[in-house]
């Protein structure tokens, strides 16, 4: 997916929801754009404007388009008796490329689709190069036997932050090797985004 200027785009967005705005010059720059508008007079933001900007987060967070984004809602809102905002995290966070980032085996979801659209990844001995599949608890992920030589993972196993890799997966950096042990859990303090917006946004 095509994206354009990522600094301008995260600026308007108001989060650091791409790796190269994640630093302090990033920071500044939105210090001083907030700087700025509080000598202007404040304008009240529509909830549609509100609800665009937070679908928007969610969208380039995860580096997917708006096609997939809205089939992933309506089917959150569709299955009966549970919690649609749950349902599309789960949805987000069970996406191949996304349990390869959060497994430690690349630093950005970027990367992360990159390494599957290569055909790196294997899921439960079965080589899969589509990043939009979704795991399941039990799936096993793991790194391709002719791709373990290359620069990407030789040196994993010593540079693997155990501690980053969310409860819901396991990791063995010396095997290469990543299991599904359970369901994402939704926690609004881990996003830069507010799904109810989303789901709102949707919803018009």
């Amino acid at each position: 997916m095509k994206i354009g200027p990522k600094f301008k785009i995260a600026k308007r967005l108001g989060a650091p929801i791409f790796e190269k705005t994640q630093g302090p010059k990033f920071e500044l720059s939105v210090a001083r754009t907030s700087n700025r508008r509080t000598n202007k007079r404040p304008g009240q933001a529509s909830d549609y404007k509100r609800q665009l900007i937070e679908k928007q987060k969610m969208r380039f967070s995860y580096g997917i388009t708006e096609k997939q984004l809205r089939r992933y809602v309506d089917e959150a809102i569709a299955k009966e008796g549970h919690q649609p905002v749950a349902l599309l995290i789960d949805r987000l966070e069970t996406r191949l490329d996304n349990v390869v980032y959060r497994l430690g085996l690349a630093k950005t979801r970027r990367f992360a689709r990159q390494m599957v659209s290569h055909g790196h990844v294997v899921v439960n001995g079965k080589k899969l190069n589509v990043p939009s599949h979704k795991v399941r608890v039990g799936d096993v992920i793991t790194v391709r036997e002719g791709s373990r030589q290359s620069v990407m993972f030789t040196a994993l196993a010593e540079t693997h932050d155990a501690v980053s890799v969310p409860a819901w997966l396991s990791f063995d950096a010396k095997k290469l090797e990543g299991t599904v042990k359970g369901a994402p859990q939704y926690n609004p303090t881990e996003t830069l985004f507010d799904p109810e917006q989303v789901m709102e946004f949707y919803s018009r």
